[in-house]
């Protein structure tokens, strides 16, 4: 006869205080924001932690009750959730082109749309229904969190000022915008140089963001 595989159990602690947060699919903690997720039939036990908290960073331990015990450890990274915009703070055009601004920010919005993330010219909300026309945005979700562009065709010198993403759950970001009527070459700069930068911590485990993290055991 077939010998009963034996049972493990899986818990996940948090090392600052040694508090057991989950053991098994029960949860041991007053803070609703923690929970653990189990998809049957894997062998994940995902500590999910919902509203992450700068306070919430720290080292956090997955632990099964073989003999002898295995642990797990993982570093969670909270950073504040903000927009950058890509290149220079300060972005030339020429008149009649186009002005190219891309806009990242590091956390996700459900589901990404062009709500999520507001563009201003000035003091006033790009309004891109304005008989000026040629105006648009494409907003995307990534895998670090959501991307906005906005294109303004047809470059005018009224199209001078400072732009501004405003995501609706991270800090907005700016750039000055000056559209030049002649050439001047050693002024030019493209408005869509990438940029590189840190969106999100990576860690051995599944991406971490502001809002909404997963701690993932196996």
């Amino acid at each position: 006869m077939e010998r009963p595989q034996p049972f493990y159990n899986v818990s996940w602690m948090r090392k600052r205080d040694l508090h057991i947060l989950t053991s098994h699919i029960f949860t041991y903690t007053g803070d609703a924001r923690f929970s653990v997720l189990h998809p049957e039939p894997s062998d994940d036990w995902d500590l999910k932690v919902d509203y992450v908290q700068p306070r919430d960073a720290g080292v956090y331990e997955c632990q099964i009750n073989t003999e002898p015990k295995i642990n797990m450890a993982v570093v969670l990274n909270v950073e504040a959730a903000a927009a950058t915009i890509w290149g220079s703070q300060d972005v030339y055009v020429k008149k009649g082109s186009t002005i190219s601004l891309t806009c990242s920010v590091n956390v996700h919005s459900s589901p990404p749309s062009s709500a999520s993330v507001l563009w201003y010219h000035g003091n006033s909300v790009v309004d891109f229904d304005s008989p000026r026309g040629g105006i648009s945005l494409e907003t995307e979700k990534t895998e670090g969190g959501t991307t906005s562009k906005l294109l303004v065709t047809k470059a005018a010198l009224a199209d001078s000022g400072n732009y501004t993403c405003v995501p609706n759950n991270a800090h907005p970001a700016s750039v000055s915008v000056h559209v030049l009527n002649g050439e001047h070459p050693a002024a030019m700069q493209t408005s869509n140089r990438a940029a590189s930068y840190l969106l999100t911590s990576q860690l051995s485990c599944p991406l971490l963001t502001y809002l909404l993290s997963s701690l993932t055991c196996r």
